[in-house]
């Protein structure tokens, strides 16, 4: 019997109701802007349920593989909204989704997170452990490598670049085996400590998770809920896609803007929750997880993997991208891990990741 609380009961209600209400608008031909609306409203509920059942699900398996299933599972959404998006022809929307993806975890998210964890601490410091920061920006340099590199290619038409898409199901295949190196002794040791992620940071030392104190669903209900979400999820994405183009028409709003702002945000509502949550509990190491794991699961799991699943396509998704987004890419890699490499974060750098963000979209405004 699932015992879920008032707010969670009242979410899932809300998300099935968008999510039926984005289909009618999908099939009776309601203004795009309403269906648009409906299925954003609906992808963001739907992450936020896969990301319950996850949770839940997880439970079973240990603090460590619970992060690592959560991350994976919650990029569900994002995955469908590209493989609809390029077997649709929107090569743009497919790049700036799992881009936009990458930056607002990177930058937003993670600017919000180091805001509210280090503002509750008397220093203004927040501290956690930095090897999972550091694993991260180095998935984040290895996949920015192939990128800058394939760039380079291209703008100075070297032999190689006549072969961008075969460069590119190779760099994808190099980055899902350095992701697998990584990945397999990160749940085998339990987390960056060694022992799970409950502890906390200076302000919640020994805390335990929300969440974590066991499963609050059946196995049955769990696994129930996570496949109705991912059926949802894969629905509402066509809906959202096809909705997107006369919106974004009638709205004046770029492509590049719909894929790096209004999908990411969309998509990672769950991160945006959960990882402010945790750092308002003090829970520092959480808080980063659940962040840091997202982000390098976008950078080295899902980007490389949407590369190899849409080469039978007419279009075929690379590592080309604009040289504006390259730049974007490389500055962000280095950015994060500056700030967080060491292992403490005040409200400033938190901030600048924040500033970081908003200038980015700014940018895509006027793609």
């Amino acid at each position: 019997m699932a015992r879920l609380s008032p707010v969670e009961r009242v979410v899932l209600a809300l998300t099935a109701l968008c999510a039926a209400l984005a289909g009618v608008a999908d099939y009776a031909g309601w203004t795009a802007t309403l269906a648009f609306g409906l299925a954003t409203a609906a992808l963001a509920g739907l992450a936020w349920v896969v990301s319950l059942a996850t949770e839940q699900l997880g439970q079973r398996l240990g603090p460590a593989a619970t992060g690592l299933l959560q991350a994976t599972v919650a990029n569900l959404p994002e995955l469908f909204v590209v493989i609809f998006a390029l077997n649709a022809g929107e090569v743009v929307v497919a790049q700036t989704s799992i881009l936009g993806s990458l930056f607002a975890n990177a930058l937003l998210v993670l600017g919000l997170v180091i805001v509210v964890g280090s503002r509750r601490e008397p220093d203004r410091v927040m501290r956690f452990h930095p090897r999972l920061p550091n694993d991260t920006a180095t998935l984040l340099l290895t996949t920015v490598f192939i990128i800058v590199l394939v760039g380079l290619s291209l703008a100075s038409h070297d032999p190689a670049s006549r072969h961008v898409n075969a460069v590119s199901a190779i760099g994808a295949g190099c980055l899902l085996a350095v992701y697998l190196a990584w990945v397999i002794p990160f749940v085998r040791r339990g987390g960056p400590r060694g022992g799970g992620f409950a502890g906390a940071g200076a302000g919640g030392a020994g805390s335990e998770a929300p969440g974590l104190n066991g499963p609050r669903m059946t196995l049955r209900a769990s696994l129930m809920l996570l496949a109705v979400s991912g059926v949802g999820a894969a629905f509402v994405s066509d809906w959202f896609i096809h909705s997107l183009r006369p919106t974004i028409h009638r709205l004046h709003l770029s492509q590049a803007f719909a894929g790096l702002v209004i999908v990411a945000i969309a998509g990672n509502a769950v991160e945006n929750i959960v990882g402010i949550v945790f750092a308002a509990r003090g829970q520092y190491e959480l808080a980063i997880a659940v962040v840091k794991s997202s982000v390098a699961q976008i950078a080295a799991f899902l980007f490389p993997l949407v590369v190899l699943c849409s080469l039978p396509f007419a279009t075929s998704l690379t590592f080309s991208l604009a040289p504006v987004y390259i730049g974007a890419l490389l500055l962000m890699a280095i950015a994060v891990w500056q700030i967080t490499g060491d292992g403490e974060a005040t409200p400033f750098e938190g901030w600048a990741l924040i500033a970081l963000y908003v200038i980015l979209a700014a940018v895509t405004v006027y793609e």
